[in-house]
């Protein structure tokens, strides 16, 4: 369970940051 919950925050910020790419990008155009 532990190992599952720390994989799943880091999949969790891993979206965060691509979010947070696509969001500055999407502004540029």
């Amino acid at each position: 369970m532990a190992k599952k919950a720390k994989k799943a925050k880091k999949a969790k910020s891993a979206v965060k940051k691509t979010a947070k790419k696509t969001r500055k990008v999407s502004k540029k155009k």
